[in-house]
């Protein structure tokens, strides 16, 4: 399954730093969420969909027919 974590993060113009502080992960962390390296633990994956004001779903979903564009 890919994510589509840093198309979101990008789409908001978020920083790495800032995500980092705000879910108090490393900013390393956010790198491998971002490059599909790894995935947030589901706890965090919850956080940061609300950082990003979108649902968990939309962080993994590869379907966007029906979802906001990209």
């Amino acid at each position: 399954m890919k994510s589509r974590i840093g198309e979101w993060i990008d789409k908001r113009g978020l920083k790495n730093k800032f995500i980092a502080k705000e879910l108090g992960v490393s900013q390393e962390q956010v790198s491998k969420w971002r490059n599909n390296k790894a995935y947030p633990r589901l706890d965090k994956a919850f956080k940061l969909a609300s950082l990003l004001s979108v649902k968990v779903d939309d962080l993994y979903s590869t379907d966007t027919s029906d979802k906001e564009e990209i």
